[in-house]
């Protein structure tokens, strides 16, 4: 591309759009200008733009020949922009609210909205604050306020801050060490950001506070605790009700509200932070789940194996993670003698794989725990089943030749497959690659990226690419699903592995009589198990189905002249592995009833006169449906047919 083109006596710019087209601009002319010289919806529409690849804002001025792609609002980096921008408005009401009762920390977009960290030390924000604060807002709003960038000094920056008693912001520049940093202002509101934002508070159309929640400064509990206001943002009001209306069902489908109603498990502070207490009807969902996992994994060549929970400290140092990990470890002492408390399972399934000396005829060998790890995550992101710090995984390593790697990588793609669609589950596909903090070499990363990416190229997965987010030992697959309400959550993952059969010299005999390296996968199906029954929870909305349900059926009197009956009818169906309960309270049927559907029991089994003359049950379902009568026998049948699929 030639530098400059000269038109009616003035050097033009050239600028270079997706398409490979070029266009001549005046020097100084904006990504805004771009977008109004190739039609006004698309300047309507346009929110950023990236500028030889980097984000700038519309109102950068183009300096010389470039590339100019425009970002726009239908896009996902476009709804980021505009939900950053959105923080900073609400960040602009709450200070125009509070003053110099509150400082401003951090603000960033998140997926499907916003947040703000606040600190304050005088007033403590709840709901009732969200309308006066909406409000202004949308006063900020209206008034079209323009969003200017400015480059200052490092020295000018903390100044500023200093002057306006911002001392988080004192403290985020300092760490930063840059020597210029960029502030953005609106108004009288002035904060430290990157950017780009939208031109002006006017595009802002439609936001809603939603939640508030405590979070301590940079995630550390040893910091102050902040208060966090989380919100939403869309481009116009039909989106944004569309989607309270979806967090409204989430909000009835929250798993750690239904923990509770139904009587799942609990937290305690006595026991600690992020560990879970299971009460029976949790306990026996999840034992169901575990005896689900070890059939399909025993029906596809895997062996059951068991480790330790604590191993030690110096063989966390060969596997490297003493080094990469520790800060997510908790570590014990015994006889004078250090030991790191498992936060995964690999460790001892090389011990088990180096008991013996394996030929090329003996792999690939396939262990799978249920392995119960801890790892020390922060006390702010712990939430509920979905981020704890004591868990269960469904754990497997696969030792194989690297011939017979592409092979394994598509069954456990397949192993996958089957066990989401047994729980109607869709999901997406993400290739992690090599992060900053790893170990092996350069050519292992290679080889073991290729191979993850070829499986998925070969069985027709469509992925994307998650750059540095890669295990420290290896790159992986994630598997993402997507439940009821369109959430996307992390579960099952499959990592590619040449470094730690390296550390751990471990060797089979091949065809030719030499001893050669195995390779290695760690994966996981349905992940932790905690993680995964909260998901479920909430996919399901505590409606589990039959054969996952802990008490699948209720039997329930009329009167008392049916208790005897509705006793046998309840041992009878208890020796027959149904999961069931007896209800005999001096209760009214319908009372009974409604309490049997608050509690998501699949069926009522009714007992009144007729039903005790004819040697029946009259079943019903949760949702109201009666069911002809039938024999308890009968009823026995219809359970153990419902669930044959997954027995």
């Amino acid at each position: 591309m030639p530098l400059f083109v000269r038109a009616e006596g003035v050097v033009m710019i050239q600028v270079q759009l997706p398409d490979g087209s070029i266009k001549p601009f005046p020097p100084g002319s904006t990504p805004r200008d771009v977008a109004a010289a190739l039609g006004a919806g698309l300047a309507r529409q346009a929110v950023a733009a990236r500028i030889d690849g980097q984000l700038a804002d519309l109102s950068t001025p183009l300096d010389r020949d470039c590339r100019v792609e425009l970002i726009t609002l239908d896009s996902p980096q476009g709804l980021e922009v505009y939900r950053h921008t959105a923080a900073h408005l609400m960040a602009h009401a709450v200070k125009d609210l509070y003053g110099d009762e509150v400082q401003v920390t951090i603000g960033p977009a998140i997926e499907n909205g916003f947040y703000y960290d606040f600190y304050s030390e005088r007033h403590t924000f709840s709901p009732e604050d969200f309308e006066r604060i909406e409000a202004r807002m949308t006063e900020l709003a209206a008034a079209d306020l323009p969003v200017v960038r400015e480059e200052v000094s490092r020295e000018q920056a903390i100044a500023l801050f200093r002057s306006m008693g911002e001392t988080y912001k004192v403290q985020l520049i300092e760490d930063l060490g840059e020597p210029r940093v960029s502030l953005y202002r609106q108004g009288d509101f002035v904060d430290l950001c990157r950017g780009p934002h939208l031109p002006s508070t006017g595009r802002l159309r439609a936001f809603k506070l939603t939640s508030v929640a405590g979070a301590y400064w940079r995630g550390d509990e040893k910091n102050a605790m902040l208060q966090r206001i989380y919100a939403t943002a869309f481009p116009d009001k039909k989106e944004l009700k569309a989607y309270l209306a979806r967090l409204e069902e989430a909000r009835k489908r929250d798993h750690r509200r239904l923990g509770r109603e139904l009587d799942l498990f609990s937290f305690n502070e006595e026991a600690g932070a992020g560990l879970v207490i299971w009460h029976p009807k949790g306990a026996l969902l999840r034992t169901i789940l575990e005896d689900f996992e070890r059939r399909e994994h025993l029906k596809r060549g895997y062996d059951l194996v068991m480790g330790p929970q604590i191993l030690r400290t110096e063989l966390w140092k060969t596997s490297g993670h003493f080094d990469n990990y520790r800060e997510n470890m908790y570590f014990t002492e015994v006889d004078g003698q250090s030991y790191g408390i498992k936060p995964m399972n690999c460790l001892s399934h090389m011990l088990i794989y180096k008991s013996h000396m394996r030929s090329y005829r003996d792999l690939p060998l396939r262990y799978f725990e249920l392995g119960t790890v801890h790892r020390h995550e922060k006390s702010g992101v712990l939430h509920g089943l979905l981020r704890v710090r004591g868990f269960t995984q469904d754990d497997a390593h696969i030792l194989c030749t690297p011939e017979q790697l592409d092979g394994e990588i598509k069954g456990v793609l397949e192993f996958v497959r089957d066990v989401m669609g047994i729980f109607g589950f869709e999901y997406e596909v993400e290739i992690s690659t090599r992060p900053a903090k790893s170990i092996g070499s350069d050519l292992d990363w290679e080889r073991a990226t290729k191979a993850l990416l070829q499986a998925l190229d070969d069985v027709g997965l469509c992925y994307e690419i998650n750059e540095g987010d890669g295990a420290f030992y290896g790159p992986k697959i994630d598997i993402k699903l997507k439940d009821a309400l369109d959430r996307r959550w992390q579960c099952a993952t499959i990592q590619c592995d040449f470094t730690l059969p390296e550390r751990f010299d471990l060797t089979y005999v091949g065809k030719d009589g030499e001893r050669h390296r195995p390779v290695m996968l760690h994966r996981v199906v349905l992940g932790a198990i905690e993680r995964f029954i909260g998901v479920l929870i909430e996919h399901y909305a505590g409606n589990f189905p039959l054969w996952l349900a802990p008490v699948q059926a209720v039997v329930v009197n009329v009167t008392d002249n049916q208790a005897a009956y509705a006793e046998a009818v309840h041992r009878q169906l208890r020796a027959a592995g149904v999961r069931v309960k007896l209800d005999l309270r001096n209760e009214k049927l319908g009372f009974k009833i409604r309490e049997a559907q608050f509690e998501k029991i699949p069926y009522m089994l009714v007992i009144g006169d007729k039903e005790m003359a004819d040697g029946t049950v009259s079943p019903r379902y949760r949702s109201g449906q009666n069911l002809s009568p039938m024999t308890p026998d009968a009823f026995v049948q219809f359970v153990l047919d419902e669930c044959k699929q997954y027995r």
